[in-house]
């Protein structure tokens, strides 16, 4: 089986990869090597793959058309996982335009390759933030998502339109994800965990928004690639469906489905903290501030139609999750 994956030195890309290569598969892997963050911690995801011999890499944007139709043709990929983004909430209130190329334009070029290659099945990362303004929880897939509050969340519904769209014109199995706060190692330095543990080690203040107020669906890295893995098997068809209707999202009118992966457990931020603080021993020096900008003060998934499609739902509690965490990041930061 070929499979393409793009954003494979990301860090959700990284360990889905690592994971086919390891059943063996032979993994496509595409990545722009962007300096959103350390580019190093990229470059070393990347060197741990190549040490595959099933694994080939090619470095560039999504935006390069050219360059992606070059190796479509060249590899003839069977399945996408389309995991390349620009991501991060934050940053989209200080560069919204690399988000628009990246995500928009980006997933465009990859919609038309894989409706030009006729691949199998063509899977898009989508996020719990097209959820939005939504209070209705937990989260379905069918659940009300018109009230963006970020232009990164509004790029990824943005994308989940156009590629039912595809579907539906070019008869495209399509599998829409919506992740719910990926975390474990070779995480990204932007995101919570990482920024806490950095922080606390340094003896440095942590940013607590929301006075604290906070819960996430926390859902460990490499449940979600098992779970990303399951769903590569689940091929959408039109109008054919065994799942009963109430927790079934696949389109009425295209071989389209939206899977949401998450932990289905919300996690107050405080607990998640404090467990931090537990493995590493070291209390924080906590900044409590207000909810920032286009931040939404909780997540949580139902997981039903993951589980009823694939016979799998992540399970990974966030203690252990984070203790893993922790133990890569030393291992990594050689520190004792």
């Amino acid at each position: 089986m070929r499979i393409f994956i793009t954003g494979s030195a990301g860090f959700i890309g990284f360990h889905l990869a690592k994971l086919l290569l390891s059943e063996g598969f032979n993994v496509y892997g595409y990545d722009g090597l962007t300096d959103y963050y350390d580019i190093n911690l990229k470059k070393n995801r990347n060197n741990a793959l190549l040490k595959n011999p099933k694994y080939i890499f090619s470095q560039g944007m999504l935006e390069e058309e050219k360059n992606l139709d070059f190796l479509f043709d060249k590899y003839q990929p069977e399945i996408v996982v389309h995991l390349a983004a620009q991501a991060g909430v934050r940053y989209s209130l200080e560069n919204p335009r690399s988000y628009v190329n990246s995500n928009v334009v980006g997933t465009f070029n990859v919609m038309e390759m894989a409706k030009k290659y006729k691949v199998k099945h063509l899977l898009i990362a989508s996020t719990s933030s097209v959820y939005g303004s939504n209070t209705d929880m937990p989260f379905t897939e069918n659940s009300k998502a018109d009230t963006q509050l970020t232009i990164y969340s509004a790029t990824k519904k943005a994308t989940e339109s156009m590629a039912h769209s595809y579907a539906h014109l070019w008869d495209l199995p399509t599998t829409i994800f919506r992740f719910f706060t990926v975390y474990g190692p070779w995480g990204r330095p932007d995101m919570a965990l990482f920024k806490f543990v950095t922080s606390i080690l340094k003896e440095k203040p942590i940013d607590i928004y929301n006075n604290g107020e906070m819960y996430r669906d926390f859902t460990y890295v490499e449940d979600l690639v098992i779970s990303i893995k399951l769903l590569m098997d689940i091929i959408p068809e039109k109008s054919k469906s065994k799942i009963t209707k109430s927790f079934e999202s696949l389109s009425p009118v295209a071989p389209y489905r939206i899977v949401n992966i998450g932990n289905s457990k919300k996690i107050k931020l405080l607990d998640f903290i404090e467990t931090i603080e537990d493995v590493l021993k070291k209390k924080a020096i906590r900044n409590y501030m207000p909810i920032q900008k286009g931040d939404v003060p909780e997540t949580w998934a139902d997981s039903t139609l993951l589980e009823k499609l694939t016979g799998y739902r992540p399970n990974t509690d966030f203690q252990i999750g984070v203790a893993q965490f922790i133990k890569w990041y030393k291992d990594y930061y050689n520190i004792e």
